[in-house]
C-alpha cells in the first residue's frame, strides 16, 4: 500500500476499533488490515493501537496521528517528523495510574523531579485503588502493588514493599506493643476497606499466610486518613512503612510486626508496549529503575554495615 491508503486504513481502524470491521468495510482481509498497521508502526517506530483479544484503542501516538490525517497529504511529512520526536525525545502526554498508598511515598517526588528534567512532557495521574484497565482507559503506565495477574501487559518490578503495624509511642505504652499479628485483635484497629467489603489484614507467620479479619474502632475506604488518627493515638494501621516514613521519623508513630510482611510484596509497574513505547514513557521506566536499583543498593548497604 502506498502512504495514503495506509493512513485511510489507520483512520477506519480509529474510527471502527477494530481490525475486522475494518476489513469487512474495505473488503479485505483482517490479516491485510494488520500488516497495514505493523507497516505505519515501524515506519514511525511506535505503537499506533493497544491490542486485546477484545478491542484495539488509540495510544498517545495514535490520537496524534488520527487528528493530524484529516487534514491535506502532504502534513503526513510533518506528522511522521512529530511522531519521530516523540520516539527520541521525551515529549507529549503520559497518563498514569496509582493507588491512594502510593501519594503518600516518594513517588510525586520523583514525578516532579522527571517534569522538571523533561519540560515538554506532562502528566496525567489517576489514583485510585480500583484496578484499572490500561488499555480500556487509555493508560500509559500502571503502578501498583502486589501480583498483577494480566497476561496482556508487561511487568516490572521495582522495589518491595515492607508493611509494619504502627501506632503512636503514647498508644503503645498504654496497651503494650505486640510481638504477634494475633495479638493485634487485642488493640484497637483503624483500617482501609473497600465499601461493602469487610476488613482484613494479611500477614506471613511462620513462611504461611495468616489473615486476621478485624473489628476497626475506625475503618475508611481511603488510606490517607488513617496514619494521622493513628498519631493522634487513636489506635493501630497496618500499612506499607514508605507511606509513613515522614511520621516514623518525625517520632508521630512506632513501627512494630515489621518481620511479619507479607513475601514477595513488591511495587510494580505495567504498561502494556514492549516494542515501541514514546521517548517520554521508555524515560521514565529507565529513571525508576534507576531510583529502584539505588535504594536496594542502599538497603543492601545499610543491611551488610549492621
Amino acid at each position: 500500500m502506498d502512504s495514503l491508503q495506509l493512513i485511510q486504513t489507520f483512520c477506519e481502524v480509529a474510527r471502527r476499533s477494530s481490525f475486522s470491521a475494518t476489513a469487512r468495510a474495505q473488503g479485505v482481509t483482517p490479516a491485510t488490515v494488520s500488516k497495514a498497521i505493523a507497516q505505519l508502526e515501524q515506519r514511525f517506530g511506535l505503537r499506533l493501537f493497544h491490542r486485546t483479544t477484545r478491542k484495539v484503542t488509540l495510544t498517545d501516538a495514535g490520537h496524534l496521528l488520527f487528528q493530524r490525517s484529516g487534514a491535506l497529504l502532504e502534513l503526513i511529512d510533518l506528522t511522521q517528523g512529530e511522531l519521530h520526536e516523540r520516539a527520541t525525545h521525551p515529549s507529549g502526554r503520559l497518563s498514569l495510574t496509582a493507588p491512594h498508598d502510593l501519594m503518600q511515598t516518594e513517588l510525586p517526588m520523583l514525578l516532579a523531579q522527571y517534569l522538571k528534567r523533561h519540560p515538554d512532557v506532562s502528566i496525567s495521574m489517576h489514583v485510585t485503588d480500583r484496578v484499572v484497565n490500561l488499555v480500556d482507559e487509555g493508560i500509559d503506565l500502571a503502578f501498583r502493588i502486589g501480583a498483577i495477574d494480566d497476561a496482556n501487559v508487561i511487568v516490572k518490578r521495582l522495589l518491595p514493599i515492607t508493611h509494619v503495624a504502627a501506632a503512636s509511642p503514647q498508644y503503645w505504652q498504654r496497651h503494650g506493643k505486640p510481638t504477634h499479628p494475633a495479638q493485634l485483635r487485642d488493640h484497637a484497629q483503624l483500617a482501609y476497606s473497600l465499601y461493602g467489603e469487610a476488613a482484613r489484614w494479611q500477614f506471613q507467620v511462620d513462611g504461611k499466610p495468616f489473615e486476621l479479619p478485624l473489628d476497626p474502632v475506625f475503618s475508611v475506604t481511603d488510606h490517607t486518613p488513617l496514619a494521622a488518627l493513628a498519631a493522634q493515638g487513636l489506635g493501630v494501621i497496618w500499612t506499607a512503612r514508605r507511606a509513613i516514613n515522614t511520621y516514623i521519623a518525625r517520632d508521630e508513630l512506632e513501627p512494630a510486626l515489621e518481620e511479619y510482611t507479607p513475601v514477595d510484596l513488591w511495587l510494580h509497574v505495567a504498561y502494556m508496549e514492549r516494542r515501541y513505547k514514546t521517548a517520554a514513557l521508555r524515560v521514565l521506566l529507565a529513571e525508576l529503575q534507576d531510583y529502584a536499583d539505588a535504594m536496594q543498593s542502599g538497603a543492601t548497604q545499610a543491611a551488610a554495615g549492621a
